[in-house]
């Protein structure tokens, strides 16, 4: 069984795509406590025990911790990266509910524009695994550039 390293090397490509993914988590959040909290509400399930606004409040502190922390935590990277792919699957069932219960929100008023949404959350997680390095780290597998590829493939000769 591998362990999962705190900082993996990662290429400049996906410290770009880990910066961008903080950046968006910090900006998301931030929408949730501000200007769109009324659309999120739309997407917390009825079967969740809470009032849809604490549970908004509360997924915008967390994404902005999130997005925090992948810019700012660069030497537990990998961590990060893990545990922002963990919360992407925990708000997965509000999408599967913002499209099963027919609610419009964020200009998705059909059911098709819903379904759509819901192949993006996987790339959300695929993201935050390959920009933080967690996935290789944890699987020794998706090389990080072509050129890491290039030695690997020269080392099993």
């Amino acid at each position: 069984m591998r362990t999962l390293e705190a900082a993996p090397t990662t290429s400049k490509v996906q410290m770009f795509g880990r910066i961008l993914l903080g950046l968006m988590l910090v900006y998301t959040g931030v929408s949730h406590l501000t200007f769109a909290r009324q659309e999120f509400q739309a997407q917390v399930p009825p079967w969740i025990p809470l009032k849809p606004d604490l549970v908004v409040f509360l997924s915008g502190f967390v994404e902005i911790t999130l997005g925090l922390s992948l810019l700012a935590l660069y030497r537990y990277k990998a961590y990060v990266g893990l545990m922002v792919a963990l919360f992407f699957v925990a708000v997965f069932p509000g999408n599967i509910a913002q499209y099963t219960e027919h609610r419009a929100a964020f200009g998705l008023n059909t059911d098709t524009a819903r379904l759509v949404r819901l192949f993006f959350q996987p790339l959300l997680v695929a993201w935050a695994l390959w920009s933080a390095g967690a996935w290789r780290s944890a699987t020794g597998s998706l090389p990080q550039s072509a050129e890491s590829a290039t030695a690997k493939t020269a080392r099993l000769r």
